[in-house]
């Protein structure tokens, strides 16, 4: 756990995402969820001890399970993005965790299944402001990782929390990814209203500038080798090879290498198939 600002945690020790909480006078406003309840109720624990009150509002960055999954333990309100909403509501009730090695930390934690979702009660489509305590809180929509993906921003100490937009030393998901999108994303992150910003990523934590710029130049290479791709049906075989030379990009301890492989295998599968070829997932439904 860090003290980033007053009254401002992050939370980096659970599997899953970097957790983010703003403990205010009225209440506490959650950013992501741990994907296991256990961990979900020890972060509650400690909000108390910082003065937390049981007025909650949890905000979801995005869909992924990695950080959607614990809603329901997290005991608040759910304020989500008008599209990770729409994803939840084709979701079943219960989650069954079949691991499919999509490189998802929630891949990595046992007794997972027969979690309960809990869907977000609170949308919004592109700004939503919360005047909730002792200063301003604003959600902004901000695609590219996913359809949905969201920043909590707050201007008066210069803090935005930017969910899966950037990536420390990782590779990023591209499932559900829109790669231009995504690249216009980040030259907003690089803009002069940010230069100043302390930025904080749902993977890793606070991020310098040099790691914006790492990852965009990473986005723009991967997007011209998957053009390439896509001028043939993709299979495991090409995305495996693609993904082998890619991963050298990213520095990380060899026990993750696996998972990350994983990742960028799937991601590069589904990104390239659902972006080219979608008549081919349409045949495999």
């Amino acid at each position: 756990m860090k003290e980033i600002d007053n009254g401002i945690y992050i939370e980096d020790a659970y599997p899953g995402v970097t957790l983010g909480a703003l403990v205010m006078k009225r209440g506490t406003l959650l950013i992501d969820a741990p994907p296991h309840p256990g961990d979900g109720h020890s972060w509650l624990t400690f909000l108390r001890s910082k003065g937390s009150k049981s007025d909650r509002v949890l905000i979801l960055l995005d869909s992924h399970t990695d950080r959607s999954l614990g809603t329901q333990a997290m005991d608040s309100a759910v304020l989500a993005h008008e599209k990770t909403v729409a994803v939840f509501k084709g979701r079943s009730a219960i989650f069954k965790a079949q691991v499919i090695n999509s490189g998802a930390e929630w891949e990595t934690c046992s007794g997972l299944s027969g979690i309960r979702w809990a869907h977000p009660n609170m949308l919004f489509s592109q700004h939503a402001q919360l005047p909730w305590g002792d200063f301003e809180v604003i959600i902004e929509h901000h695609p590219g990782p996913e359809p949905g993906a969201s920043w909590v921003i707050l201007p008066e100490q210069k803090i935005v929390f930017v969910g899966d937009a950037v990536l420390v030393k990782q590779p990023p998901f591209l499932e559900n990814a829109d790669i231009p999108t995504w690249i216009n994303t980040l030259n907003m992150l690089l803009s002069k209203p940010y230069r100043d910003f302390s930025i904080i990523s749902s993977r890793g934590g606070p991020v310098a500038i040099q790691a914006i710029r790492d990852q965009r130049k990473f986005l723009k290479s991967i997007q011209k080798r998957i053009e390439r791709l896509a001028k043939r049906i993709p299979s495991p075989e090409t995305t495996e090879k693609l993904s082998t030379s890619m991963l050298s990009n990213f520095s990380f301890p060899t026990r993750l290498k696996t998972m990350y492989f994983q990742r960028l295998a799937y991601g590069l599968f589904q990104y390239t198939t659902r972006h080219y070829f979608p008549e081919t997932l349409s045949k495999k439904k």
